[in-house]
């Protein structure tokens, strides 16, 4: 069995580019660039809360790494350095073979380098902290909504709820479709080009982790403003359309979670900039509803009646969380 520093060289050490010192000593040393803040994110996955122990490792490891991402998208940051603080129940050389090459795929493609962290025994789970930099007044925040803002959301909702609501067969879905839903719940992809091209379009913004009900609550309160959006407007994917007869569909495309979309408020003049940044992006960016004054969130169907779900977003602690979400 490997021993602790020889697994940490042989799996998660590699000359970071960007950071003065990386792995290898007792602290990273880091250097921001000039007139920039860091923006500091931190997220745990626990086998059995938010993966399976069946799960991919080689896709555990890009998830792990792109659930902290979306949080760093949705400040309009730019991702520089992650520390990985990893338990495992056993040092088994296959498994972290790829988990590791899984998070340095994602690591590669955004640009991003590890720079410390700590392994231990136990129940599996990991903990990553994410760093990235951003100018001080261009950093997007919940609490800059404002009336009469419209409000964005990028993708697709839905896949990953109704992938996991299908794996445990709480619904029936065909296996080639459940084959491509699951794809969006483990192998998230990260908005990080889309939030650094809000920063100057979006007046606030939130990752989509724990569902659109719940996250656009946060966002609601956050500034201090209430929202109508519209069922009629949700954008959802060619697979998950195929489910839309289901009794709690709705209920999985906004309060499921694990998603890792980006929604975002900005003013109706900046409509125009936003679809050419769809464009640009190759990213479905959709209008779903309105900034209002008071407080709440209103959520209507196509003939304008209330919709009613069963749950609002997904809640580690509710003792009727069934789902899987950061």
């Amino acid at each position: 069995m490997t021993a602790e520093f020889e697994l940490i060289r042989k799996y998660f050490s590699r000359p970071a580019r960007s950071a003065i010192l990386g792995i290898g000593d007792d602290a990273a040393l880091l250097q921001p660039s000039e007139g920039q803040c860091l923006a500091v994110s931190s997220d745990t996955l626990v086998a059995g809360v938010h993966f399976t122990l069946e799960t991919d490792p080689a896709q555990l490891g890009w998830k792990a790494l792109a659930v902290n991402l979306s949080d760093l998208a949705a400040m309009g940051a730019k991702p520089r350095w992650v520390l990985l603080a990893l338990t495992l129940p056993n040092a088994d050389d296959e498994w972290l073979m790829q988990f590791s090459s899984g998070m340095y795929q994602c690591a590669d493609q955004y640009n991003i380098d590890l720079v410390g962290g700590d392994t231990t025994r136990g129940s599996l789970g990991m903990t990553l902290t994410i760093m990235g930099e951003v100018p001080m007044q261009q950093a997007l925040r919940r609490s800059g909504a404002q009336v009469g803002d419209i409000i964005w959301v990028s993708g697709e909702l839905g896949d990953a709820a109704l992938a996991l609501a299908g794996q445990r067969q709480d619904i029936s879905v065909a296996d080639k479709v459940l084959q491509t839903l699951l794809l969006r719940l483990n192998v998230p992809e990260p908005r990080v080009e889309l939030g650094l091209a809000l920063r100057n379009l979006a007046h606030s913004a939130i990752d989509l982790s724990d569902g659109l009900l719940a996250d656009i609550g946060h966002l609601l309160a956050a500034s201090g403003v209430a929202a109508t959006i519209e069922t009629a407007h949700i954008p959802v994917s060619a697979a998950a359309s195929h489910l839309s007869e289901e009794a709690d569909f709705w209920s999985y495309v906004l309060a499921g979670g694990d998603d890792y979309e980006l929604c975002f408020t900005a003013p109706e003049s900046a409509t125009q900039a936003i679809m050419a940044l769809s464009n640009r992006l190759r990213l479905p960016l959709t209008a779903i509803g309105r900034i209002e004054a008071g407080t709440g969130l209103r959520v209507l169907d196509g003939s304008g009646q209330p919709v009613l779900l069963k749950k609002a977003g997904y809640d580690h602690f509710q003792p009727d969380a069934d789902n899987m979400a950061e």
